[in-house]
């Protein structure tokens, strides 16, 4: 009885990465093709894994899947801990074979030139491991390491993520106000943030946490003046464009308002604001030599800003 009931209780990878697939598709059809199987074998993976648990994991009916109330939660835990076991792998090839591979970095708005630097010097340090650079939309700072879109982010900081780390902070630089040339605040040089309060600032739009979207675009001054909302925005461009036409201004830190000079927009410092940073961030158990190695230039760059 107790070497069947061990047997049954075995961890089948098979079975878990059908699931994995199966709840990102709702689809079995679709499923099957992620694993190059057939529908049929999706199906009897499903119900050997939902044997092993004891219970439902998805509803499938004749218009649509679903995943039970336990399948979520089932996949809530299992998510990160199939991503820790693929980074063990990926970290003992690497320790063999040296730091190699690939490796995806997401960037919000702009690899400045402190960015590329780094990437450069890992380069140059690792020329068997490549660096893949994927621009993050502004609105959504945290969805592809999730999603598994990119192995780690440079993005703005906060960062209250309990599934994420936090890693290497750098490019601490004063905050700008973007406003249009015509705005009367153009010809000011420079601004206290209390005056924010007689200027519409542009919002970040969702799935960004309120926490984060409420840092880069602040709800009251300091001294508690509500600042008006502007429109809410996705990307960084729609932002510059938004501000260009005179619909809003946008704080930005000082190298973005840098590297987007343009003749339609003019650039203020303000006074009294954090100054805005970056970090390296990436999710927990999911740390590879690659990604250590790239963390460490990361770090030792920053010692110079």
């Amino acid at each position: 009885m107790d070497r069947r009931r061990r047997a049954s209780s075995t961890v089948d990878l098979r079975e878990l990465e059908c699931f994995l697939a199966l709840a990102e598709e709702l689809h079995f059809g679709r499923a099957g093709e992620r694993l190059y199987v057939s529908q049929s074998r999706v199906s009897q993976l499903l119900r050997r894994l939902e044997g092993r648990v004891g219970a439902r994991l998805v509803d499938r009916t004749s218009r649509r899947v679903a995943l039970t109330p336990l399948g979520e939660r089932f996949l809530a835990r299992l998510r990160p801990a199939y991503a820790a076991l693929g980074a063990a792998v990926e970290d003992a090839r690497d320790a063999a074979r040296g730091i190699r591979g690939v490796l995806r970095v997401g960037f919000q708005g702009t690899a400045d030139a402190y960015v590329t630097g780094a990437v450069r010097t890992f380069r140059n340090s690792h020329p068997d491991c490549a660096i893949e650079l994927v621009e993050l939309p502004l609105s959504d700072p945290f969805g592809a390491l999730r999603r598994g879109g990119c192995d780690a982010a440079i993005v703005l900081l906060p960062v209250r993520e309990p599934d994420l780390v936090l890693g290497p902070v750098f490019s601490r630089r004063p905050q700008t106000l973007a406003v249009s040339v015509r705005h009367p605040f153009a010809r000011r040089a420079s601004l206290p943030a209390e005056d924010l309060a007689d200027c519409p600032l542009v919002t970040v739009a969702g799935p960004a946490p309120a926490y984060w979207r409420e840092a880069q675009s602040p709800s009251s001054t300091p001294a508690g003046r509500p600042i008006p909302p502007g429109p809410a925005v996705t990307t960084l461009q729609e932002g510059l464009t938004l501000t260009a036409t005179g619909r809003a201004a946008m704080l930005l830190c000082r190298p973005t308002a840098d590297y987007h000079g343009r003749h339609d927009i003019a650039h203020l410092p303000v006074s009294g604001l954090p100054p805005s940073a970056l970090a390296l961030t990436w999710p927990r158990n999911t740390e590879t030599a690659r990604l250590r190695a790239f963390a460490d230039v990361l770090a030792e760059a920053a010692k110079d800003t």
